[in-house]
């Protein structure tokens, strides 16, 4: 492993986990914000609808890398219960609004991961990369959890315009840390997200499977199919401690 000067680290079932719950509470914020706005959908039937649509439109943006957006999700999912409303109508920005003022109550740090990155900080520069269509609930959710501190760069997709494993995103990554990519360290949990898209962008992959080992419920789009490494001696740790082995054997 080439000397490394700073360490990316991607956001979901990476620093921070979900309940298995909270989807369904932040679903149940956005329906009640569409009732309130005058449209009465079934939770159930639009649950399923969305969630097809996430994947639908996750699915699309693998293959250019441009992020999606849940008020597009949110609009498809609403046709398939025949209401026509478009991306950007205000009663959908209420929603998105609504959906996202949930995940405060269900979204914690792993296990150590203040320590970890107080002490990380003390030797690399530290940057966030992370899949998340809405920036400003990420930075919000960061802020809450105390997350935000430690890092000298934090990178949203939704903010970008593009999402992991496009290399335009790694190589913002790689020019806001001010370092070059063989010397970033990058950690993220997808195997085709962080692992395959860093390695593209000659970037050093450490594959966090915290999540996969706990068996918690991943996001729509996300892989966690070991097969899917494409390099056997990538690092893979299940925690915090095993992360600073790597580094600091």
């Amino acid at each position: 492993m080439a000397p490394i000067k700073a360490i990316g680290f991607d956001l979901f079932n990476t620093l921070i986990m979900a309940e298995p719950w909270g989807i369904n509470e932040a679903l149940a914020r956005l329906t009640a914000s569409l009732a309130d706005n005058g449209i009465a959908v079934e939770q159930e039937a639009f649950k399923q609808a969305y969630r097809d649509a996430a994947v639908r439109f996750i699915r699309e943006a693998g293959l250019d890398g441009r992020e999606t957006h849940n008020r597009f999700w949110i609009s498809a999912a609403l046709g398939e219960l025949g209401y026509t409303l478009a991306p950007d109508d205000p009663r959908i920005s209420s929603g998105v609004e609504a959906y996202f003022s949930a995940f405060p109550d269900f979204c914690h740090p792993v296990p150590e991961t203040h320590a970890t990155l107080e002490r990380l900080g003390d030797s690399y520069r530290l940057g966030l990369l992370s899949n998340f269509t809405h920036a400003p609930a990420a930075l919000k959710l960061m802020d809450h959890l105390d997350l935000a501190r430690f890092f000298e760069v934090i990178l949203i997709s939704g903010a970008i315009g593009f999402r992991k494993p496009h290399p335009l995103v790694f190589d913002r990554l790689t020019h806001s840390l001010g370092v070059d990519g063989k010397e970033i360290l990058y950690v993220g949990d997808d195997p085709e997200s962080d692992i395959k898209g860093a390695l593209n962008a000659g970037i050093q992959p450490v594959w966090f499977t915290y999540a996969r080992d706990m068996g918690s419920p991943l996001p729509p789009g996300a892989k966690a199919d070991p097969s899917k490494i494409p390099d056997a001696h990538i690092p893979s740790v299940s925690s915090w401690g095993e992360l600073l082995d790597v580094l600091y054997r």
